[in-house]
């Protein structure tokens, strides 16, 4: 039925079989359930997503991730309940095909927006036409959008996902598959989207990448669904975390770490409540055994007999299977692992690293950073020996072992053979029971240690992959992005693994998480050269922030010194006087629009905070029983009146930012 309220932006329905409204401005699920084949994924779900939020999907492997964002995107269907959004809403999402086309990258890039290609085509089609009037329209609806910045803004995405300036034109495949990945996530981020689906959007991204999504995320005015397995992504870009687990999809407010915390709270008090519950449970049962054939009892015993039969059960509390397991001891550690000294790579001409010295020792757990291409894998590579010195020596020592993991192994696994029998061509004089014991700690059950490996996803591979490496017993692990599809916990498992590794480790990561847990040595690739990184991880994005501003500003000034009105010192035809003057007169013009815009910003952060608290309490599902009706309206309401003050004021900071960059634009142009 209808409930009807004194609103003229939205209607509600109750759902007869639920007791759920449903409200046509969210994304909302009633009663969803979802199967592949024979598998139940999650069924009977209900939960909302308020425009703006930003949710985290976390699950184990397996458990509808995926199949939940297909549903969305149409391209399943649900097997019971329903999935509703509005149907004005844009949908943007990451296509996992590889594109092979001719196109320009950032071409392809710009195809992302929708509306800024259609407006091009009929511009196009006016220009034919010689409809000046249309054409005029069409002009004045491509600025509205912002599309003589089109190009601008494409190029800042690519940017920030690691292709260089002179990539932006080539064509999309001549480009690796990670490559042309990045440049499908490029174009869903280019969409004007209402609701984005991020599915593992940094198995594809080196740190550097991640650090600039997490802020593109965080500036993001959209509906965020990500499904992500690094626990430091999902902390600094998620407002809520759902979590698949037991056939149920359950939304939490707050980021990852606060999930797991009311997560632990809710399995305790379970846990406890069983416990309880089952004490109970016995106490009764042996009243009854005793007693039901006394006379005297007899009423009493079938009282409580009922009463069992009436009582709800209380499961015990259940956690996912998690993983455990631990680096073998190597056979032998000698006292020096493998010495670089005055090492230098090159792929052709291209020197990659140069002079590069550098002493392994047991116990050295060293995280490599570095900007996107400056050599962190070429490094491991070099230490891998999968490269050799131009100059300089590599000397290994005879007792070294080494394990290394990267990307392309899991391309050399056999899809015919099984698990078991990828073990047992490493070992074959091992007892299968022991070598399926083994295969246990990784996640890899009875059965599947038995199936071939054809259908198993990417985290399976890298799971089996690590398993091969770890039973070889290394004393030495070179790790290229080793968490790359692997889930949270098991990545909690490697994390934990490693801190208690007898011998060294070398570690390329974009997971801030492993490395902080892992790594007491960071080392920086920058240059062409290796040395110490003296900050911790965490001041390494503030590191990355200077280091691209100086370089644009290098650039800038290599630009001045080689325009024919420079001088060289990027000021052309005005003296330093006539310069001080026009930045004077800047500074006392800009001021009150500064000033005003700092004023706006706070105004915005405060009721920002405000529609939060409020998203907080909407998502509390307790808040759709009918008995809620009016305290649900007044949240909805309070909501909409921040939304639209914080609209005004949006709209007023743009307009004092676009009057602050005029000024500034304006004398920039006077300097030149």
């Amino acid at each position: 039925m209808c409930i009807a309220i004194h609103s003229t932006w939205i209607s509600f329905i109750i759902h007869r079989s639920t007791n759920q409204l449903f409200i046509p401005h969210m994304l909302q699920a009633i009663e969803l359930g979802i199967r592949r084949g024979d598998k139940i994924l999650f069924e009977a779900s209900n939960f909302q997503v308020h425009p703006g939020q930003k949710v985290g999907i976390s699950g184990a492997n397996g458990c509808g991730k995926s199949s939940l964002f297909a549903v969305i995107t149409g391209e399943l269907h649900t097997d019971t309940g329903e999935l509703k959004f509005p149907d004005s809403w844009q949908v943007a999402h990451v296509a996992q095909h590889l594109p092979d086309s001719d196109r320009l990258a950032i071409d392809h890039v710009l195809d992302g927006d929708s509306q800024l290609r259609d407006i091009q085509r009929r511009l196009t089609q006016a220009e034919q036409q010689h409809d000046g009037v249309r054409i005029a329209e069409l002009h004045t609806a491509l600025d509205n959008i912002q599309g003589y910045s089109a190009n601008a803004r494409a190029g800042a995405l690519l940017a920030g996902l690691g292709f260089p300036t002179d990539t932006h034109h080539n064509r999309v495949d001549t480009f690796s598959g990670g490559w042309q990945m990045r440049l499908n996530l490029a174009r869903a981020l280019m969409c004007r989207s209402d609701l984005l689906l991020l599915d593992e959007p940094t198995n594809h991204l080196d740190l550097d990448a991640v650090i600039w999504l997490e802020s593109w995320i965080k500036n993001y005015r959209g509906t965020l669904l990500l499904i992500s397995h690094d626990r430091d992504f999902l902390n600094n870009c998620c407002t809520h975390i759902a979590h698949i687990e037991q056939q149920r999809l359950t939304l939490y407010a707050g980021n990852y770490d606060s999930f797991e915390r009311i997560r632990s709270e809710h399995l305790a008090r379970q846990q406890s409540e069983y416990e309880k519950q089952q004490r109970s449970i016995a106490h009764m049962e042996s009243f009854v055994a005793r007693f039901r054939a006394k006379a005297t009892k007899a009423k009493q015993a079938q009282s409580r007999l009922k009463a069992l039969q009436r009582m709800q059960r209380i499961a015990p509390a259940h956690v996912d299977s998690e993983f455990h397991f631990s680096l073998r001891t190597p056979e032998k550690i000698p006292a020096s692992l493998l010495q670089l000294e005055h090492a230098t790579v090159a792929y052709g001409d291209t020197c990659i690293l140069s002079d590069i010295s550098l002493n392994i020792l047991p116990g050295d757990c060293i995280g490599l950073l570095g900007a996107n291409g400056a050599g962190k894998s070429t490094l491991i590579k070099l230490l891998a020996g999968q490269l050799d010195p131009v100059s300089g020596t590599r000397q290994l020592s005879k007792d070294t072992k080494i394990g290394y993991f990267a990307q392309h192994q899991l391309e050399q696994l056999h899809d015919a053979h099984s698990p078991l029998e990828h073990l047992q061509q490493l070992d074959r004089h091992a007892r299968e029971a022991d070598l399926r014991d083994y295969l246990g700690q990784f996640g890899f059950s009875s059965d599947m240690a038995l199936t071939p490996i054809a259908s198993f996803s990417g985290g399976e591979k890298s799971r089996l992959v690590l398993a091969m490496i770890v039973y070889r017993k290394p004393n030495l692990l070179l790790m290229d992005e080793p968490t790359n599809h692997l889930d949270i916990e098991m990545r909690e498992a490697l994390a934990e693994a490693l801190q208690s590794f007898e011998g060294a480790m070398v570690i390329v990561s974009h997971d801030r998480y492993l490395l902080n847990a892992s790594c007491d040595q960071l080392l920086l690739v920058d240059a062409q050269k290796v040395h110490e990184f003296e900050s911790s991880l965490d001041d390494y994005p503030a590191w990355l922030n200077n280091r691209n501003k100086q370089n644009r500003q290098d650039n800038a000034s290599h630009d001045d010194a080689s325009s024919p009105a420079g001088d060289g010192t990027g000021i052309s035809r005005k003296n330093r006087k006539e310069l001080k003057q026009l930045q004077a007169q800047q500074r006392q013009r800009s001021r009150p629009l500064r000033q005003k815009i700092e004023r706006l910003e706070n105004s915005m952060e405060e009721l920002s905070s405000k529609i939060s608290e409020i998203e907080q309490s909407l998502a509390d599902n307790d808040i759709y029983s009918a008995e809620n009706k009016e305290r649900l309206q007044q949240l909805i309401m309070e909501k909409k009146q921040h939304e639209q003050e914080h609209a005004g004021l949006e709209e007023d900071w743009l307009l004092a930012s676009e009057e602050l960059e005029k000024i500034e634009s304006e004398t920039d142009t006077e300097q030149v």
